[in-house]
């Protein structure tokens, strides 16, 4: 792998670090902003815990989504595997926040090709625009 095919993503999200984390590693919350296919999420974060939840594409589409925790600092840090079909390697997604409310949330891949990299930087974008929309939309308190 290359840096050439390596992307940051970098937000600032009105709410604290602990809701920010909450909503990456809550399955209920997880699937309401990542359009997963109902009951489909499940997560044991921890390093070394297993993750696997259904996408649903807007025409309907479901994507099996597979991996592994590789890293976990609540609050701070998700090191996520993601099984790629053929690739012995997971993918590898870092998520570093920073802050507590706002929150700065940093997101780190490194891909095999440059199309790979252009089609996760596209997604991980539209994940965190959804993000965004859905702690804007909680309830305060």
């Amino acid at each position: 792998m290359s840096d050439g095919c390596s992307y940051t993503l970098t937000r600032t999200l009105d709410a604290p670090a602990a809701t920010v984390f909450q909503a990456w590693t809550t399955p209920d919350a997880y699937a309401r902003w990542t359009y997963a296919a109902p009951g489909s999420v499940q997560m044991d974060v921890r390093p070394g815990g297993a993750w696997k939840a259904t996408m649903v594409t807007p025409d309907g589409t479901e994507v099996p989504l597979t991996g592994t925790y590789l890293d976990v600092d609540e609050n701070r840090l998700l090191v996520v595997g993601m099984d790629v079909p053929g690739r012995a390697e997971p993918s590898v997604m870092t998520v570093e926040l920073d802050g507590d409310g706002p929150t700065r949330i940093e997101l780190r891949q490194t891909c095999d090709t440059e199309e790979e990299r252009h089609m996760a930087e596209q997604g991980s974008t539209m994940l965190l625009d959804s993000l965004t929309r859905f702690l804007a939309e909680r309830p305060a308190g």
